[in-house]
């Protein structure tokens, strides 16, 4: 059992004053932000939050209570409340409590608009006093851990938090308006497919099989498809059991929308203008502050090949070392070290050049850029170009060294889909861990009859760190998975 501080302590004696400290309920008429908007003299007005502030006096004190969208303060005097309430209030009110107020509105003379309450009502008892200081520590795995304090005690937590969902709200809002349909699809799947990504792998008691979590929504969005969904969106949680840094996490959000009809070249102009307006309505303007740089989002976005973006930053062509051979054998030549979870040489030949790619050349590219171009072998699911079978016509938007959108003309010959997926089948036999297992049951759905389409996917959580200049990818998730401090909360 933790031993108690002494405010914990004297904490829980005042706990056993209050008559009633967890009440079932409190009617509020107002939220603390929209209290503050109020004319002076309205009466009645009823709102609650936690006490974030507190001053307590002779026979008038002020205290502020806050939420997570705003906070208002309160005066409490002794002729207001009644001798009995103002001195509970007094004796066994402390800093992070919930109570509700009712009273009129006012304005003091320093221009704080204030409710000067009637009465007050006792909702909850913070048993542990809130820290003096919480932004600022150096431990900011703390921060993590504990994001309640996070969010209490810091605006800018708030705002980010807000922020974000505001930011989804406005996507939802813009593929609404275009005609796109939300729909859900399974997270225990009984293949990891739709990307190229190693899985988390589960148990399901009941059934006695093995399962894998989500990786991507993708192949469940394209049955949607072939049921008649001619746009569709999902705002999927994915899980990939891959390496964890600044940008990464193994359990993410992720939006992907697919659209029948439409090429990658149509999804290229629909996305830069959905970000464009969404970005705008979320911050209002379309430049955005980066680290120490200022990325204007407006406007045209440049597109580059694979290939041309890879050998402006180094002297490989791709072209020209196009078996995987020719490519490591080359790396090993450029002393280029890359760091990859999988051996060098147990990768296929498209996810080399992909590291290659993320090694020498992603990370030097600031300003928003459409990556384009692929080869095939690291696109088993996008369609071939039609000029140059060993490319597909696949886009990904790079902005600042981070992969923003990756999204592509889809494959939906069936017979060329299965023959990939052995491909990936046999690579995966080889040690590639990331390649996708082949994956029957889609190839079935494929076999109903699929029309032109082109989807394309988000990482949320990758944007709005971006876009709120967030130095880790976890300030920008409430609640990041976290090793635990010790061998009993791990048990």
């Amino acid at each position: 059992m933790r031993e108690l501080s002494e405010q914990e302590r004297v904490r829980r004696e005042k706990l056993e004053n209050i008559k009633n400290p967890y009440p079932d309920r409190y009617e509020v008429n107002y939220e603390l932000c929209d209290a503050r908007e109020l004319e002076d003299g309205v009466t009645g007005v009823r709102v609650a939050g936690r006490i974030i502030l507190m001053r307590k006096m002779g026979k008038m004190s002020f205290l502020t209570i806050g939420d997570i969208k705003g906070k208002i303060q309160v005066s409490v005097k002794l002729d207001m409340v009644g001798e009995e309430v103002y001195k509970d209030f007094k004796a066994n009110y402390d800093l992070g409590d919930f109570i509700g107020v009712e009273g009129e509105i006012f304005t003091t003379h320093t221009g704080e608009k204030t409710v000067r309450a009637s009465s007050i009502t006792f909702l909850g008892k913070a048993l542990k006093p809130l820290p003096e200081k919480f932004h600022g520590v150096e431990d900011v795995e703390k921060i993590y851990r504990e994001r309640y304090l996070d969010l209490i005690m810091n605006n800018d937590a708030k705002d980010k938090f807000l922020l974000r969902s505001k930011f989804i709200r406005e996507i939802r809002n813009f593929l609404d308006e275009a005609g796109y349909i939300e729909i859900e699809t399974p997270i225990l799947n009984n293949k990891a497919s739709g990307a190229t990504a190693k899985p988390f792998t589960t148990h399901h008691n009941a059934l006695d099989i093995d399962l894998y979590l989500r990786i991507a929504p993708e192949t469940y969005l394209k049955r949607a498809v072939v049921g008649g969904f001619t746009k569709v969106f999902e705002i999927a949680r994915c899980f990939r059991n891959e390496g964890i840094d600044a940008t990464h996490l193994q359990d993410f959000t992720m939006m992907e929308g697919y659209a029948a009809f439409y090429d990658y070249k149509d999804n290229m102009k629909f996305l830069r203008e959905m970000l464009q307006a969404v970005v705008e309505k979320t911050f209002g303007t379309l430049t955005v502050s980066i680290g120490d740089k200022e990325v204007d989002l407006s406007g045209e976005w440049e597109e580059i090949s694979f290939r041309d973006l890879i050998l402006k930053y180094s002297d490989i062509d791709i072209d020209k070392y196009n078996t995987k051979e020719e490519l490591l054998k080359k790396i090993e030549e450029e002393k280029i070290d890359i760091d990859s979870e999988v051996p060098l040489e147990n990768l296929g030949y498209g996810n080399l050049v992909d590291q290659l790619y993320k090694k020498v050349a992603r990370p030097k590219v600031v300003k928003p850029t459409y990556l384009t171009k692929h080869p095939i072998s690291l696109s088993p699911l996008a369609r071939a170009n039609d000029d140059n079978k060993e490319l597909t016509d696949r886009f990904q938007l790079i902005i600042n060294g981070a992969e923003i959108i990756n999204g592509y003309s889809e494959l939906v010959d069936p017979k060329e889909q299965e023959n990939r997926l052995l491909e990936q089948a046999k690579l995966k036999a080889g040690g590639d861990e990331e390649a996708m297992p082949m994956d029957s049951d889609y190839i079935s759905a494929m076999e109903c009859g699929m029309p032109p389409i082109s989807g394309w996917g988000i990482g949320i959580d990758r944007l709005i760190q971006l876009l709120t200049n967030s130095d880790n990818i976890k300030d920008v998730v409430m609640f990041p998975l976290m090793r635990p401090l010790n061998e009993e909360d791990s048990k």
